[in-house]
Parts: C-alpha cells; sequence; structure tokens
C-alpha cells in the first residue's frame, strides 16, 4: 500500500461523511437552498485566489523541477481558470461580491498558507492534496447517480467530475506519493496529519455553506 492510498483508507469515514451531508445530497438533486451556493460560490472564489498563491509557494520550494512546474500550473488553473468560472456562477447565480472571509474558509486558507511557509515541502503537498482529490470523487460520486431533472448546478458537477480535473489530481497524487517515498518516516506522519486535517476542514467548508455560517 502506498502513501496515497494509506492515507485515503485514514480519511474514509470522513469522505462518508461529506458525501451523506446535506449540502452535497441536495447539491446533487438540485434542490440545494440558492442563499446557500451563493455563500458556497462567494466563499470558495476567495479561497481559490489563497490556495492558488499557496500552490505558487510549494512549486517554489519544491525539490523536482518537474514538481515545481507542475504546482506552478496547479496555481495557474487555481488563479485564472477557476475564477474565470466563478465569475461565471456571479453572473448566473447573481451573486454581486465575494464579500469577506467567514470562519472556516479564513482558518482553511490560513492553514494552507502557514502550512507551506514553515513546514517541509512535503507537509504542504500533502495538506493541499484534499482539495484536488475531494473534490474528484464528490465530482464522480455526483456523476454516477441518476439524475431524474435538469440540475441548477451541473455546471459545478461537470467541472469537478470531468476529465481535465481528474488528470490534475492523478498529478498531484503521483507527486505525494513520491514525496513520501523519497523523505523520512517523521515527515510521512506528518504528511499524514495535514491531509486529515485538511479533509476535516473540506467538510467544515460546506457544513459552513449550508449553515451560512459566519463571524459572530
Amino acid at each position: 500500500m502506498n502513501w496515497s492510498e494509506n492515507v485515503w483508507k485514514s480519511i474514509e469515514n470522513i469522505y462518508k461523511d461529506i458525501i451523506e451531508m446535506p449540502f452535497i445530497q441536495e447539491l446533487s438533486n438540485g434542490s440545494l437552498d440558492k442563499e446557500k451556493f451563493q455563500f458556497y460560490i462567494a466563499q470558495d472564489s476567495l479561497y481559490l485566489e489563497h490556495f492558488g498563491r499557496t500552490l505558487a509557494l510549494i512549486g517554489s520550494k519544491a525539490h523536482q523541477i518537474e514538481d515545481a512546474l507542475a504546482y506552478m500550473r496547479f496555481a495557474e488553473n487555481a488563479i485564472v481558470v477557476e475564477n474565470a468560472l466563478h465569475e461565471s456562477y456571479f453572473k448566473e447565480f447573481e451573486i454581486s461580491d465575494k464579500g469577506i472571509l467567514e470562519p472556516v474558509c479564513h482558518h482553511y486558507i490560513h492553514f494552507l498558507r502557514s502550512t507551506a511557509a514553515f513546514e517541509p515541502v512535503e507537509v504542504a503537498m500533502a495538506a493541499t492534496l484534499p482539495c484536488f482529490w475531494i473534490y474528484k470523487e464528490v465530482g464522480d460520486y455526483i456523476l454516477n447517480l441518476k439524475q431524474t431533472s435538469e440540475n441548477l448546478y451541473q455546471s459545478w458537477i461537470d467541472t469537478y467530475g470531468g476529465e481535465d480535473f481528474s488528470i490534475a489530481v492523478k498529478t498531484a497524487i503521483e507527486i505525494c506519493n513520491k514525496a513520501a517515498e523519497n523523505t523520512t518516516p517523521e515527515i510521512r506522519n506528518r504528511m499524514k496529519e495535514a491531509f486529515i486535517i485538511a479533509s476535516r476542514i473540506e467538510f467544515q467548508f460546506w457544513q459552513a455553506a449550508y449553515n451560512l455560517k459566519v463571524w459572530d
């Protein structure tokens, strides 16, 4: 069992909770309240700006040039392609502005950025992997459900269940496996811990959107 297989096994319960949560279930059948999706998209757009910068920082610290280039491409995709996609959602779902970073989004980006800045690059790679991998799995899960009618959120589903995103996720997994194989047992354990923490925050991110969680 390689590193990625091992860590995915460690978050199986978290992933199960994600696909069973009301946000994902209602998104998949198109019944999700529009206000909750608006909240989610606005926060996700803010998140992606910082996620892209985090990926670029990881690229600058990568040991292998091919890994550095891969993370620079990930960063470009997060900042340019994803942001453009979200701009289309802003028009479609009548979102006037992104607003401010609400608690869970604020926590997530600062966890990722501090990990990228102060931890070994292998740990930073592992911390960003759930944002790739869990989204792919959720997208595939929804695509495999039998839809009985047109879904208001189909474009979002197609993005994360699509082939292009799948290729990027596979690359990120392969890089993390290689990094884990070539590092120390201590850093491998820290990689696993970072992966689990980020996976938990992925759940919290969707839960916060469903509950419209803002600062007290």
